[in-house]
């Protein structure tokens, strides 16, 4: 037992290590003074400083901050009405249409959404990437709000129909302040996974429009630089901030 215990360790870290150590390491060399990123000569905070006068990156930051605030808010609408009827009709239709476009490949969905696009005449920018996001994202918020809806107790929307309420009473009086904490989970999820998004977005994004992955993805084509590193590692804050504070809000629902 104890043999297999150290192997399973031992694995373990491993794993963690292979996942958790680059970003550790582009964390910490976005402090470093070198203009290059072969070897560590000291601390500084210029990076952070150049990373705050550079135009274009807080250009492609406020899109992608519009963006994410946008397709949060109409995927959370959408999403929580899409599981709410998840969990009150059962139709595996229903669960296909929903959950479809989180299953299959990113890059196939990203195509997919561009030709949908194009046979729309919709000129691609920050609408189309919005559109998207939201397409994306909803599935995410649905299977959040479901989870919640799961554990609910269905007896106080019936005692709520029993003293007179209609059903939008019921949901709003009722059922939306009981699952509101999956609600804010899901609206957080999909925030996350919106204002990181890379490959819809390249697909979607056309020529004039610009996220933050997206400059980051131009600004590597060259080099790495610390400046990169120091726009990682900000994103990076802000992923994991969220992700945690969703975590609080609905743990058994992002479990699911």
């Amino acid at each position: 037992m104890r043999k297999n215990s150290f192997w399973l360790w031992t694995v373990s870290l491993v794993v963690y290590a292979f996942l958790y150590l680059p970003l550790i390491i582009v964390v910490i060399y976005s402090f470093n003074a070198s203009k290059l990123n072969a070897e560590w000569v000291g601390f500084t905070l210029d990076w952070y400083r150049k990373l705050f006068n550079n135009h274009d990156m807080l250009e492609a930051a406020g899109n992608s901050l519009v963006i994410a605030l946008i397709a949060s808010a109409g995927s959370t609408v959408l999403g929580t009405m899409a599981g709410f009827a998840m969990h009150r009709y059962k139709l595996k239709a229903l669960q296909i249409l929903v959950l479809t476009p989180i299953a299959i490949p990113e890059i196939l969905m990203g195509v997919s959404l561009l030709i949908f696009f194009v046979m729309l005449n919709l000129t691609l920018g920050l609408l189309s990437i919005t559109l998207a996001h939201i397409a994306f994202c909803l599935g995410f918020v649905a299977i959040v709000v479901r989870s919640r809806l799961s554990g609910m107790d269905e007896s106080l929307t019936e005692a709520a129909r029993d003293c007179g309420a209609t059903p939008w009473q019921a949901f709003r009086l009722v059922t939306l302040p009981l699952i509101m904490p999956g609600v804010i989970a899901g609206a957080l999820m999909a925030f996350t996974l919106s204002i990181d998004d890379f490959v819809i977005t390249f697909f979607t994004a056309g020529a004039n429009a610009s996220t933050l992955p997206l400059q980051i993805y131009s600004m590597i084509k060259i080099a790495v630089t610390p400046e990169v590193n120091a726009v990682s590692t900000l994103l990076m804050g802000v992923t994991l901030v969220l992700i945690v504070i969703a975590s609080k809000l609905s743990p058994s629902a992002l479990r699911t």
